[in-house]
C-alpha cells in the first residue's frame, strides 16, 4: 500500500508529487503530464500569469518557469506573456526531473476502504494508498449556460474542449463570456477569419492594465505591491497568505470567491478584440435551439438570431457533485461549503480523513489563487505536511463523516 496517490498531472498534481517525494514518501502518480494545456488550449493563446507567478513548485526550487526557458534560449521577462505550448513543455521538463515516473493512464473511481483507499484505473488496475491527492484541475468543472443544454457537442462547445479552433475557419461562431477566455479565443477566431461575436452579460469589457515595471521606487512598491495575482496589497493577500485567508469568515471567503478578480481581458488582447470583434454588451442568452445549418439563440436586449456554432467560455464550477470519479458513498459523504464545493481543512484535507483536494476546488477555502498556478507552491507544501501528519496519525478504519449542515457532522465508524 503506497503512502499518497495523486490523481493528476497538472501544475498542482506535480508540484505535490515533487514535495511528497522529496519527504521521502511512497507515492503514485497518475495522469498525463500537462493534459489540459497540451490538449485544451489552442495555438496562440497566452499565459495570462507573469511568468515569475507560474512556476510548478519542488521544495528546492531548482526547476522555475525562468530556468527552463533559460534552457530554450528565451529569457522570461515581467511583462511579457509567455505561449501556452512553451508553459506546456515547461511541466513536461518539471515531470522528467522533479517527480517520480507518471503513471499516464486514467483514474476512474477512487473508494474509501479500511485503512486508506482503492483507486482503479481505466484498464482495471487497482491501487491502494493511505491517502489521496485530487488534483484533477478545471476538466470535470465545465460551466455551460442552462439555456444551452441539451443541444449537440456540434452546436455547442466549452472553450476548454479546443485544442485547435481550425475547424471553424470560415464559419460564423458566437462566443458567449467576458473574460479572458472568451476574449482570446474571439480574438483567435478573428485573426483566421471567422466571423466571430462576443455576447457579454455585463455593460463593459474590463482590462487588466499593463502590469508596473519590476523595479521601481520604493514608495511606488509600498504603496502597490506585486504579486502572483497583480499589483495591489488586496491581491498581494490573496496570493501570498492563503493561509490566513482561510482564517477569514467563511461568509467573507464566499463573498471574495465570488467576485474577486472577476472576468477581464489581459492588457495584451485588447488590441486584438477591439476594431476587430463584434462586442455585445448586456446581452444574456435565454433560449437556444438547434436550426438547419446552427443555432438559434433568443438573447435579452436583442432580436434572436443565428449562428453556425456556440462557443461557451463561460468557467467552471467546482462542486462536490461533479467529482464523478469518486464513489458515491465517498463523494455524497463529504462536507462542503455554501457554493457547493468541497470544505477543506489548513493542510487541504478534505472531512474523509486522508482524502486531500488541490486546485480550483479549493478557492472557496484558500481564496483566489487556488485558480491559477501560482497557488500550486503554498498548496503542495501544505498538503503534504498534512499528509505526513495524517501518516502519523493513522486513518480510522471505515470512517465516513456523515453529513450535517452543508453535509458537515460527525464521523460514523462501520
Amino acid at each position: 500500500m503506497y503512502d499518497l496517490l495523486v490523481v493528476g498531472a497538472g501544475p498542482y498534481g506535480l508540484s505535490i508529487a515533487s514535495h511528497a517525494a522529496a519527504a521521502g514518501l511512497s507515492l503514485r502518480v497518475f495522469g498525463r503530464p500537462m493534459a489540459s494545456w497540451r490538449d485544451n488550449m489552442p495555438g496562440g493563446m497566452f499565459l495570462k500569469s507573469e511568468p515569475w507567478a507560474s512556476n510548478l513548485s519542488d521544495p528546492a526550487a531548482r526547476w522555475r518557469l525562468d530556468v527552463y526557458c533559460e534552457t530554450q534560449g528565451v529569457t522570461a521577462r515581467h511583462g511579457e506573456p509567455i505561449p501556452v505550448e512553451m508553459f506546456a513543455e515547461y511541466g513536461l521538463w518539471f515531470a522528467r526531473n522533479a517527480v517520480p515516473d507518471v503513471d499516464e493512464r486514467t483514474v476512474t473511481r477512487i473508494a474509501a476502504r479500511p485503512g486508506g483507499f482503492e483507486a482503479v484505473t481505466e484498464d482495471g488496475e487497482t491501487v491502494q494508498a493511505r491517502t489521496v491527492a485530487l488534483a484533477v484541475g478545471v476538466m470535470p468543472f465545465v460551466e455551460i449556460p442552462a439555456a444551452l443544454h441539451g443541444l449537440s457537442p456540434d452546436l455547442v462547445t466549452h472553450s476548454s474542449h479546443h485544442g485547435d479552433l481550425g475547424r471553424f475557419h470560415g464559419r460564423d461562431v458566437t462566443v458567449i463570456g467576458g473574460g479572458q477566455a472568451a476574449l482570446e479565443t474571439a480574438a483567435l477566431l478573428a485573426e483566421q477569419d471567422t466571423r466571430v461575436r462576443v455576447l457579454a452579460r455585463a455593460d463593459r469589457l474590463r482590462w487588466n492594465d499593463v502590469p508596473p515595471p519590476w523595479e521601481r521606487p520604493w514608495w511606488q512598491s509600498a504603496r502597490s505591491p506585486h504579486s502572483g495575482l497583480g499589483p495591489g496589497w488586496r491581491n498581494w493577500f490573496y496570493a501570498e497568505r492563503p493561509g490566513l485567508y482561510r482564517r477569514l469568515p467563511e461568509p467573507t471567503r464566499a463573498r471574495i470567491a465570488a467576485t474577486a478578480l472577476g472576468p477581464a481581458g489581459a492588457w495584451w488582447v485588447r488590441d486584438r478584440v477591439e476594431g476587430s470583434v463584434e462586442v455585445r454588451l448586456d446581452h444574456e442568452v435565454t433560449a437556444a435551439r438547434a436550426v438547419p445549418g446552427g443555432v438559434r439563440l433568443e438573447v435579452t436586449g436583442a432580436d434572436s438570431f443565428e449562428t453556425e456554432h456556440v462557443i461557451a467560455a463561460t468557467g467552471f464550477k467546482a462542486t462536490r457533485d461533479r467529482l464523478g470519479l469518486l464513489c458515491g458513498d465517498l463523494r455524497g459523504a463529504l462536507a462542503t461549503v455554501a457554493d457547493g464545493s468541497p470544505e477543506v481543512g489548513r493542510d487541504f484535507e478534505s472531512s474523509h480523513p486522508g482524502l486531500f483536494m488541490a486546485g480550483l476546488v479549493t478557492a472557496a477555502g484558500f481564496g483566489p489563487a487556488m485558480r491559477f498556478v501560482h497557488g500550486a507552491t503554498f498548496t503542495s507544501g501544505a498538503l503534504v505536511r498534512g499528509v505526513r501528519r495524517r501518516l502519523r496519525t493513522g486513518v480510522p478504519s471505515g470512517a465516513i463523516p456523515a453529513p450535517g449542515r452543508h453535509g458537515a457532522a460527525e464521523t460514523v465508524r462501520g
